[in-house]
């Protein structure tokens, strides 16, 4: 098994819904070869990926958005406390994506 890495910088943005989240959309051409070398996707098209922003690391999964055509990185409330982030900022994101 091998690793995809994808390194992008992005702006937080909070989705407001019933549950308000607040996520990182990844660069359209990183999300293009995430599709090419991840084809089997688990539930909702999701993949499992070990993120990184500065000393914050966790396990999540990044989600399709029908809206972007792109996928959507869910960055949690401990990470964004951690690393001093808020809605509108920019962050620099490692990705870390086992591929076959």
């Amino acid at each position: 098994m091998s690793e995809l890495v994808v390194q992008f910088t992005g702006i937080l943005w909070e989705y407001r819904g019933e549950a308000p989240w607040v996520f990182i959309t990844l660069l359209a051409e990183d999300a293009e070869e995430v599709r090419d070398r991840v084809p089997e996707r688990a539930g909702f098209g999701s993949v499992n990926v070990n993120a990184v922003i500065s000393e914050s690391r966790w396990q999540t999964s990044v989600f399709p958005d029908k809206g972007s055509g792109s996928f959507v990185l869910p960055v949690k409330r401990a990470v964004r406390e951690q690393e001093d982030l808020a809605p509108g900022d920019i962050a620099r994101v490692t990705l870390h994506i086992d591929v076959e």
